[in-house]
């Protein structure tokens, strides 16, 4: 039986459903969070494609809305209907779902180090470079196609110049905190060849090049990158 079929009891002794499906897409770094994420828990649920650019684009749609009510990818259903959005909710979801290999750290200082890389990658650099932000950025502001790209890298700049800054502080091993892949890293690689498609040479940043290196290594994180 495939585990994310399998009934899991959280360590509260609350039932924890177990994933229905997920919604995913090919092209986004959100969805390859969680798709790095799956694959170090050794789960492989139900997937479902949400087409998110272009005219085909099925995001937008009611039926999509009827799911996610901000009608972004990823998001997973779980086995009694919950759907649950924000890849940061979602792994620490699968984190009580599959307690091992655990995804946070084990001391409290740690895993709050590697929640603030996380949030630095979700909150201060993802948000402005999503193909939403762009295209309204071209339609509102009036930009051309290179001042939008222009303004994208800049912001991505000053937040992997932040992100060095923060693995300097808090590196403990040979990832992003410690000697085992987890939450940071998840939202550090996919936010790392963002820019590498916009341009950037990561070896500006070296301690941030060698977590990404390291990482890549690792099947979960080389065998689910984006289209």
């Amino acid at each position: 039986m495939n585990i994310s079929q399998t009934p899991v009891v959280a360590s509260n002794a609350n039932p924890v459903a177990p994933i229905a499906r997920v919604f995913d897409n090919d092209r986004s770094s959100a969805a390859y969070r969680l798709r790095i994420a799956l694959r170090l828990k050794r789960l492989d649920p139900r997937r479902d494609h949400v087409v998110i650019h272009g005219a085909a684009a099925t995001h937008r749609e009611p039926a999509y809305a009827g799911i996610n009510p901000q009608r972004l990818v990823p998001a997973i259903e779980l086995a009694d209907g919950t759907v649950l959005t924000q890849t940061l909710a979602i792994i620490e979801y699968l984190d009580e779902l599959v307690p091992a290999p655990p995804l946070l750290p084990t001391s409290a200082v740690a895993r709050a180090a590697a929640r603030s890389v996380a949030l630095a990658v979700a909150c201060d650099i993802h948000p402005f470079g999503t193909p939403r932000v762009g295209l309204y950025l071209g339609e509102a502001a009036g930009l051309s196609p290179d001042a939008v790209r222009d303004w994208t890298r800049h912001w991505i700049r000053e937040g992997l110049d932040s992100l060095d800054r923060l693995l300097a502080i808090h590196r403990k091993g040979r990832y992003a905190i410690d000697d085992a892949p987890g939450i940071a890293d998840i939202f550090l690689a996919p936010q790392a060849l963002v820019a590498e498609r916009q341009g950037f040479d990561l070896g500006q940043w070296p301690i941030l090049a060698e977590v990404v290196a390291s990482l890549r290594l690792l099947p979960a994180f080389s065998e689910t990158v984006p289209a």
